[in-house]
């Protein structure tokens, strides 16, 4: 009798929230029986193993275990144990401190559901999609057993809510890589990178952390229409950099200024004296210029224009006229050419008149010699 009121009283002593230790004794499928010192033995239902899902026991403990548990329930001498309120405990305060020095941990996902990523952090941590990268996932299925790095967005222990996002961590450290980018490039400097998107104003350029401009008029030498004629997304090519606003974490490129200047050995291609095929680009009221390589034009004089007067070069030119042009003088330096069609006018004329002569010289000849063979009859 002694004994028995001695268990009784004992078992008296337990208070739910205790904390007690333990051994396994066994594992069923839907619980788990530990001694924990005292005659009746405690019993940990599956719910109370993890705050995952479990399907069996034996996932989780095995007999023989040695586990620190809590009193859940005392009633009808039984005794409910948890071993996850203990990990919650230690968890929350974990995570609370996480959360307040902002900081960064790993986690593995353990489960995927509608909606987003669960992760085992000692407590159920849920990442809801939007918060799993900075851009839109549309197949969860590759992140099943992925370690991520994490950070805490939103804690509230009374609804047993615990938000994490992996994406918090991608963006503070891509902006890491921008601040850090940003703060080595310099106006001037040549760099490569890949196309990332195009636009009808111009291409982004992905620089290895920010993506910088290089608007449609620094594509190409050239006049470009249509920005997909001269890149394409994903190519890399090679861009300088005209301005850095740190600021506001903008860069702007030009591909243009790294490709051979059309000026360039343009003493080469063209020589003084040579003709030449142009197109009349612009009219002014001093003359025309016509483009005689891509990217190179040079202006006819309206002195130059032609061998009769003209008030305006409008009177004889007309813009994207095809003409053609001789090379009077070439300046790489100036990047300037001095052209003329006058005297391509004037050399025609005078090899038509030179033809001409000879037409007259070679008809009074024969007109000679016609008259001179009748004169000899009547000698």
């Amino acid at each position: 009798m002694d004994e028995m009121n001695k268990e009784v009283s004992d078992f008296k002593e337990l208070t739910e929230g205790e904390i007690v230790t333990g051994k396994v004794v066994k594992v069923e499928e839907k619980q788990v029986f530990v001694d924990i010192g005292y005659k009746i033995e405690g019993i940990i239902p599956i719910s109370e193993l993890s705050s995952l899902h479990v399907e069996q026991a034996s996932d989780v403990v095995k007999e023989g275990d040695e586990l620190t548990l809590k009193i859940k329930k005392l009633e009808d001498e039984e005794i409910i144990l948890s071993k996850q309120a203990i990990v919650a405990d230690e968890a929350w305060e974990d995570l609370e401190e996480k959360f307040k020095n902002n900081v960064i941990f790993d986690a593995t996902v353990k489960e995927i559901v509608k909606g987003g990523l669960v992760v085992d952090v000692g407590l159920r941590g849920f990442i809801p999609a939007s918060l799993i990268e900075s851009y839109y996932v549309e197949d969860f299925s590759e992140y099943q057993d992925k370690t991520l790095n994490l950070k805490v967005v939103e804690l509230d222990r009374s609804q047993n809510r615990v938000i994490l996002s992996h994406r918090a961590v991608v963006e503070e450290e891509e902006n890491q890589k921008k601040q850090d980018f940003l703060s080595t490039i310099a106006d001037g400097d040549v760099l490569e990178g890949k196309v990332a998107r195009i636009t009808n104003f111009g291409v982004f350029v992905e620089l290895g952390g920010i993506d910088g401009l290089v608007h449609i008029s620094q594509l190409s030498h050239e006049h470009v229409e249509k920005v997909s004629d001269v890149v394409s997304e994903g190519e890399t090519v090679k861009v300088k950099v005209l301005s850095v606003d740190k600021e506001n974490e903008r860069v702007s490129l030009s591909i243009k200024e790294t490709l051979p200047g059309p000026w360039e050995n343009i003493e080469q291609q063209i020589q003084a004296g040579s003709i030449v095929e142009g197109t009349v680009k612009r009219l002014v009221n001093f003359g025309a210029f016509v483009e005689v390589l891509p990217g190179v034009e040079g202006l006819v004089h309206i002195s130059q224009i032609s061998t009769e007067h003209i008030g305006t070069p409008q009177e004889v030119l007309s813009v994207g006229q095809k003409v053609n042009v001789k090379v009077l003088d070439i300046n790489e330096k100036e990047k300037r050419i001095s052209l003329s069609i006058k005297e391509i006018e004037a050399d025609q004329n005078q090899e038509n008149l030179k033809a001409y002569e000879k037409e007259e010289d070679q008809s009074s000849f024969q007109l000679g010699d016609m008259i001179g063979n009748k004169l000899d009859k009547y000698k």
